[in-house]
């Protein structure tokens, strides 16, 4: 299937979702998708194959992302801010993130260096300046802190959140956070987490296309 059959799909999710992106960013996120699937031998970025399959389960999952993305800068009255994408792999969501909020920066880190490279490749091919790809192990990395930590099926929430708490902006009033992206509600692991944690909302995202349950997680240090 080309990009030009996946545009109108992927043109009708965003609006679904409630995201007014330009035709040059729809066309972005195919070129993206291009290249996944063009690098994938080589890479190893993702188990599924199938155009329409990829655009449904990598960029629309991903997109499901923005509106709260959106509604968070929009309370913290923040223009601009620095967000990690942890364990990024081929760069979900971080990539569809720098792709569709140019006023974000974007730094995808991943222990693999194989992946890491991709996503400077991607950044370069696609004039992302926003979008950097870091090799590193994330409790190894040495980067100020930043203003939001995301990750998309990393690893538990308590390991998530232990192995990146010292890239968190500190202080409650910085109003940084953490926005795990899951499954199914995932009781358990919500359960493990320290009590010095505060899990602010838990939101179930509506997948356009997607017949799987999915949800975020909003996790911020108490005061």
């Amino acid at each position: 299937m080309s990009s030009d059959a996946l545009f109108a799909p992927l043109h009708d999710a965003a609006q679904t979702l409630g995201l007014n992106l330009s035709d040059a960013q729809l066309h972005q996120l195919l070129a993206y998708l291009a290249m996944i699937s063009k690098w994938n031998k080589v890479y190893n970025l993702t188990a599924v194959r199938e155009p329409q399959a990829m655009l449904t389960q990598h960029l629309v999952d991903s997109l499901s992302l923005l509106p709260a993305l959106r509604r968070h800068l929009q309370s913290t009255g923040q223009s601009s801010l620095r967000l990690m994408d942890v364990g990024s792999g081929g760069g979900l969501p971080g990539v569809v993130v720098a792709i569709c909020e140019p006023n974000i920066d974007v730094s995808c880190v991943d222990a693999v260096a194989k992946k890491a490279s991709f996503i400077k490749q991607v950044a370069a091919e696609l004039r992302l300046p926003n979008l950097h790809g870091v090799h590193s192990r994330v409790e190894a990395l040495d980067t100020p802190p930043f203003d939001l930590i995301t990750s998309r099926a990393f690893a538990s929430l308590l390991d998530f959140t232990t192995l990146t708490r010292q890239h968190l902006k500190p202080g409650v009033e910085s109003g940084a956070i953490w926005l795990a992206m899951k499954g199914q509600h995932p009781a358990e692991e919500l359960a493990a987490l320290p009590a010095d944690l505060d899990v602010f909302h838990v939101e179930q995202l509506q997948v356009p296309g997607l017949d799987a349950q999915r949800c975020l997680i909003w996790i911020r240090p108490k005061a």
